[in-house]
């Protein structure tokens, strides 16, 4: 959940002028995989930092109602109508409204998941596969998500829970979700850093040609490496932790971001998901990013995370023979 506290801005003033103590970067590189083409509306130009690249710069919300996935009931639909999607939406937000007076230990949950659809109206983020379903999962992905199950269910030690609830990271790339769906976006001639507002993580990327990690340096956001290609910033990920935490993906998994605005306050987000360990093939989703003047709020994860104590605090009671007598007492 957000705290009213002050953001990371320090911090990311800090690594900004880091960057830019750095050689200037070579041309554009890069073996850029094929991706969807995303062009900018014909009657805007596109606004261009002072040393030429495409300005990407300020907050950008991606929340949105367009799930991830195609729900079945829409198989055949790739598009609503805008009865049919101001229908879908009302559904929606009823239903969430709902949730939201459901009444808790200490106060009502706040869900930040957006109240409209993508502004095509799209009924899935995906756009490859075309039917908007992610790809069949392997079997030894399959393996290892049951491995995790048990795992968890166990909760022998605090590496038995997941990334999130440990406060290290959700994960990239990030998807729209409940809350703290905001990017902020800073660039200088030779990086640029991405701040996610989910747990305040900040992704720094390079942009002067550097040779990647060698392969034994495993990272949680992996290692990344960008260049600009005309009004698009591409980045590229590899060597990723195998301790990963996107989507119960290995340390196989590649991305390939495309950021392009394509009108003073958008900017399309393509990202092209391939680990040939956990998918049967690539995919691609477009999740469109927002302007917004909303200030980037600090995430708060590990102050009065009680969750994690009382899981361990119960399953050490659970390892107690006297636990069930406990329980009545």
């Amino acid at each position: 959940m957000r705290n009213q506290s002050l953001g990371p801005l320090g911090m990311i003033a800090a690594v900004m002028v880091m960057a830019v103590l750095v050689p200037a970067p070579a041309a554009g590189q890069g073996a850029g995989k094929p991706a969807l083409a995303v062009t900018p509306n014909a009657d805007w130009t596109a606004p261009r930092m002072p040393w030429g690249a495409p300005d990407l710069q300020g907050v950008w919300d991606y929340r949105t109602m367009t799930p991830l996935e195609r729900p079945r009931e829409l198989a055949s639909k790739e598009v609503l109508t805008e009865e049919e999607a101001a229908e879908y939406e009302k559904q929606q937000n009823d239903r969430r409204a709902d949730y939201d007076r459901l009444p808790t230990v200490h106060a009502p949950w706040w869900l930040d998941y957006g109240t409209e659809l993508t502004e095509d109206k799209r009924t899935s983020l995906l756009v490859d596969p075309a039917d908007g379903r992610l790809p069949t999962v392997t079997d030894e992905a399959k393996q290892r998500a049951s491995n995790r199950r048990e795992r968890r269910a166990m909760t022998r030690a605090v590496e038995d829970r997941s990334l999130g609830e440990r406060c290290i990271t959700f994960g990239m790339p990030r998807m729209p979700g409940a809350y703290n769906n905001n990017y902020q976006i800073l660039q200088t001639p030779t990086h640029v850093a991405i701040v996610s507002e989910m747990i305040h993580d900040i992704r720094l990327i390079p942009l002067d040609g550097r040779p990647r990690l060698p392969d034994t340096v495993r990272q949680w956001h992996g290692d990344s490496r960008g260049y600009y290609d005309g009004n698009t910033l591409v980045v590229e990920t590899t060597n990723f932790s195998p301790k990963v935490a996107f989507r119960g993906a290995t340390e196989s998994l590649q991305l390939v971001e495309r950021f392009t605005r394509v009108d003073p306050d958008t900017v399309h987000y393509v990202v092209t998901v391939e680990d040939q360990a956990t998918w049967a093939r690539p995919w691609t989703a477009l999740i469109p990013l927002t302007k917004t003047d909303q200030a980037l709020y600090e995430y708060a994860c590990h102050e009065g995370n009680r969750g994690l104590g009382n899981i361990l605090h119960n399953a050490r009671h659970e390892e107690d023979p006297n636990y069930a007598d406990s329980l009545s007492k």
